[in-house]
């Protein structure tokens, strides 16, 4: 028996005396992983009343989007694109690199691709 692991975990990070909101990445994303995702994220970010959340994302493990599923993450960026002030992704892909350059677009804070969390996580503690 075969298994695919694929979905999104959120998590609070606190590295020094930073705090992250922290999103890991696996597998090949799915609408039903937004389904899921989407309402947790709503929660957390309602709170928000200025453009103050750093993400630190993990794409390491990350293969795609399916179609819904992608549509599903540029609605989510799009409705709270103001909440965010800067957003690291890591990863090991150049297409990741180019969808941050991409989502750049979409979200009034910054978005950066890195090669490892390091440089991630320093940046964002800038």
């Amino acid at each position: 028996m075969s298994t695919t692991k694929h979905g999104i975990s959120i998590g609070i990070e606190r590295i020094n005396n930073h705090v992250f909101l922290a999103l890991k990445a696996v597998g090949k994303l799915t609408h039903a992983d937004y389904e899921l995702i989407t309402p947790m994220l709503e929660s957390a970010l309602s709170q928000v009343t200025a453009p103050e959340v750093k993400v630190l994302i993990d794409g390491t493990e990350l293969e795609g989007w399916e179609l819904r599923a992608a549509w599903d993450d540029f609605k989510l960026g799009l409705k709270h694109n103001n909440e965010f002030r800067k957003i690291a992704i890591y990863g090991n892909k150049n297409w990741q690199e180019i969808a941050a350059k991409i989502g750049a677009w979409f979200i009034s804070g910054e978005i950066k691709y890195f090669e490892n969390v390091a440089d991630a996580v320093s940046w964002l503690s800038e």
